[in-house]
């Protein structure tokens, strides 16, 4: 996979954590938990880390962004996806939880698929 088609790949993968992070922004199950607040922003975080090299179109620079700040976003889809019934278990937060580690999964996927070398 060329780096242009995973960064554009990954820009439609983060559409979806971004429904996640709208979601746990608004829910009033988290609005006392700053762990659990923290989630959202690492989705935030991440996605706005990325966005000034999607509008400039600098694929490497933004794959190579995407790779370094993923740690974050995958440490809080894990803490998630293994505290999320402390808060409820409501099939939302179920599928969020399903969701947001599926968006990491598939992130990890994009990058380990690309075939140019970083310029």
């Amino acid at each position: 996979m060329t780096s242009v088609a995973a960064m554009d790949r990954i820009n439609l993968i983060l559409a979806h954590a971004w429904m996640v992070r709208q979601f746990l922004k608004h829910a009033d199950e988290v609005q006392n938990d700053e762990e659990m607040l923290d989630v959202h922003r690492a989705i935030f975080d991440y996605s706005r880390a990325l966005e000034p090299s999607l509008q400039r179109r600098d694929a490497a620079e933004y794959v190579r962004r995407a790779n370094n700040k993923l740690h974050r976003l995958k440490k809080a889809a894990e803490f998630f996806h293994q505290n999320f019934l402390r808060v409820s278990d409501h099939t939302n937060f179920q599928m969020a939880a399903i969701s947001l580690t599926f968006v990491v999964r598939q992130i990890e996927e994009v990058l380990a698929a690309v075939s140019e070398p970083e310029a």
